[in-house]
């Protein structure tokens, strides 16, 4: 049971004139069926994954549109979608996360971009680059500029946002060149409203069926020797066209200031923490009104010279607020001016800083040295600086880092206990970690994994390790990676190659790290219920990935509940020390804590309310019996296994203590029986609306222990 998304799918069918309040994401979502999209296809990922989920859930509303939705198995095939709009007039968009999802598109991108489209193409991307991104620091701006595609970067208002979403589309057809629309997270999740249109059905669609195929056109194929002159038809004929276009529609926003010695050019999705930064330096007013002239590319590829020209020429001096590096819209800007022999003076990265997220009071420093804005000008960094000095003198020391970690009672947890176990027995061995929730096993308590190398890639990643190390190389992905790329990446190569490597697979039954998103091997439904009075996951009655391995000829498979710490243990040792020569393949059994509560709250909050007996697992620590040594967090890291003072006197060691929030998954007491640790943990039954026999027996023992303390 994924997140529900039902009251979004409500505002998709919102009509003309009707007003839409939400987030940015959803806004995008519903301009994509105001402006007839064909086909909507993607790979769910931060910050733009509830755009594929809310369509997902939508298919039936969309049926009746005639619009295709397609979860697709990775970012490459998703690209491979456009390919309807290379011959047929079908508008098509597809989503993913950048730049990660991007490098794995790159090449159905580039062999997309080539011939061309003449449907409109959008490729709506999550830019998740700054401090609260999940992957490497780069930009899609690159593939934009190599590939020849239209890049937009819409300033984060809602209205705004929608039009570019709609003029995206009539771009794309205009010039034939795909055209990508880059979201970073404050525009995914800004808020706001606008002024809804009516949904389109496509004229070609589900409903609306193509009688006969288009005719061969071999111009249309990215294939030698045609694809030379399409690279002279991206400078000849397409650049120009969305140059005009650009032009004529008024994509991007020139917004004239007082002074007119100097001028700001500024990304689209920057221009809300610009305005901000503006007025606390008292340049701009409480409705967003700047002093400075501001152009806002909402297109950031192609630019157009002439606008570029006609806005610096005059003034003394031009910032370019652009995040990231290296810094390509300032390089461009500087060749634009300096072949029309504008003088004019312009700053950029020699201002703000080349890399990371140009945040409010980052771009506040960079102003107060382009504008010669007085001292007094300073006072708000002043202040904050002085909130922070004053904060950390009141902490007597510094506060203990946080990293992130597992969810309460994950099934993964587990593994990564039995492998810092195994590895106590038989030594260090090298680890390829991958993408992934349990790219949280590289945090401590366990410090596991050596590389990270893209979702899926951890088997192929050791491939070149392996030949070099006396012992084997342990490779762990989960499934969602094995179905994104870790299938014919690593097993295939590594059958082919006959390589001697170890691999173990979360199977947990989604894409957890993106939101629980169901995958092939998710198990069925009727399988959920059935266990979800069981204190651990379920055992999954799916066994797609195992018969798919089988089918591709590995050998050597066990599958082990992830909970079983100790026969993990066992098994991990076991395919580091047996004679089979070949690939060996763990598979980790343990549905998603998540996804499972998801499910079982509401059913035990309807129990509760029929007034039927429910029970509930709970463990806890016998404060008389622990020692202090506490190797059981050190073997764990759970957030509900915790320290309190020690309620002896005469000791002075804290003990362990399990806080509210267990859910009851056994770890802590399965990593006691598998580590031979202090037997202090307990296990205990909470029965709630029990039954009468059961009212009468605690009465019984109730009275019996009374009777048997001292008074």
């Amino acid at each position: 049971m994924e997140v529900s998304f039902s009251k979004e799918i409500e505002l998709l069918r919102l009509g003309r004139g009707e007003v839409f309040h939400g987030e940015g994401i959803l806004a995008i979502t519903k301009a994509l069926l105001q402006s007839g999209v064909a086909y909507i296809g993607g790979y769910q990922g931060a910050p733009v994954s509830h755009l594929l989920d809310v369509m997902v859930q939508a298919r039936p509303y969309l049926d009746e549109l005639g619009v295709h939705v397609e979860a697709c198995s990775n970012e490459a095939s998703a690209a491979a979608m456009l390919g309807a709009s290379i011959h047929y007039p079908l508008r098509g968009a597809v989503t993913w996360k950048s730049i990660v999802g991007t490098n794995v598109a790159s090449d159905a991108l580039s062999n997309l971009s080539s011939p061309g489209v003449a449907g409109g193409a959008l490729i709506v991307v999550g830019e998740d680059y700054g401090e609260g991104a999940s992957v490497i620091q780069e930009r899609t701006h690159a593939y934009a500029l190599k590939s020849t595609m239209c890049l937009l970067d819409p300033r984060p208002h809602l209205p705004q946002m929608v039009k570019m979403v709609e003029h995206g589309f009539r771009l794309s057809e205009a010039s034939n060149m795909p055209a990508i629309l880059e979201l970073r997270i404050r525009a995914c999740h800004v808020r706001g409203s606008f002024v809804a249109a009516d949904n389109r059905p496509p004229p070609v669609s589900t409903r609306q069926l193509m009688e006969n195929p288009a005719a061969f056109d071999y111009m249309r194929l990215a294939h030698p020797p045609v694809t030379f002159r399409h690279e002279k038809l991206k400078s000849e004929e397409r650049i120009p066209a969305a140059r005009r276009y650009i032009v004529e529609n008024g994509l991007n926003e020139m917004m004239p200031g007082k002074r007119q010695d100097i001028g700001i050019v500024v990304q689209g999705g920057l221009y809300n923490a610009l305005v901000r930064s503006l007025q606390q330096l008292g340049l701009a007013d409480a409705f967003g009104h700047s002093e400075i002239p501001l152009l806002v590319l909402n297109v950031t590829y192609p630019l157009v010279p002439e606008q570029v020209a006609e806005f610096c020429a005059g003034k003394q001096a031009v910032l370019v607020v652009e995040e990231g590096q290296p810094e390509y819209i300032e390089q461009e800007i500087a060749t634009h001016l300096r072949r029309r022999d504008i003088q004019t003076r312009l700053h950029g990265k020699d201002l703000l800083p080349m890399g990371g997220e140009l945040g409010v009071e980052v771009l506040v420093q960079g102003l107060l040295a382009f504008t010669g804005a007085p001292p007094a000008a300073s006072d708000w960094l002043a202040a904050n600086q002085g909130r922070r000095s004053q904060a950390a003198a009141m902490l007597a020391k510094p506060l203990p880092a946080r990293p992130p970690s597992f969810c309460i009672g994950c099934p993964e947890r587990p593994v990564f206990s039995a492998l810092k176990l195994a590895q106590q027995q038989m030594g260090p061995v090298h680890v390829a970690a991958d993408i992934g929730c349990h790219a949280f096993g590289t945090f401590e308590p366990f410090s596991t994994g050596h590389s990270i190398l893209g979702y899926g890639m951890s088997l192929a990643s050791r491939a070149g390790v392996s030949p070099m190390m006396q012992k084997r190389t342990l490779a762990i992905m989960g499934d969602g990676g094995f179905w994104h790329n870790g299938l014919l990446t690593g097993v295939q190569s590594a059958l082919f190659n006959g390589d001697d490597a170890v691999l173990l697979i979360f199977k947990n039954g989604y894409t957890s790290a993106t939101g629980t998103q169901e995958i092939i091997s998710t198990p069925q439904e009727d399988a959920k219920f059935a266990s979800s009075d069981k204190a651990q996951s379920l055992v999954h009655t799916n066994r797609t990935i195992e018969s798919t391995l089988q089918g591709l000829g590995v050998k050597w498979m066990r599958t082990v509940h992830t909970y079983e710490v100790e026969a993990m243990r066992r098994t991990i040792l076991e395919a580091f020390g047996t004679d089979f020569d070949g690939l060996k393949v763990i598979v980790a059994e343990g549905e998603c804590q998540l996804e499972r509560q998801r499910r079982i709250k509401p059913w035990i909050a309807g129990l509760l309310k029929k007034g039927k007996r429910v029970v509930r697992v709970k463990y806890g620590v016998d404060e008389d019996v622990c020692n202090g040594d506490h190797a059981c967090i050190r073997l764990s890291g759970c957030p509900t296994l915790t320290l309190k003072d020690n309620p002896d006197p005469l000791k002075v060691d804290p003990v362990a203590t399990v806080i509210d929030g267990c859910v009851g998954c056994g770890l802590c007491g399965a990593n006691a029986h598998a580590a031979t640790l202090c037997p202090s943990f307990y296990r205990a039954e909470v029965v709630q609306n029990p039954k009468w026999h059961e009212r009468l027996v605690h009465s019984l023992r109730s009275a019996v222990v009374r009777a048997l303390q001292p008074a």
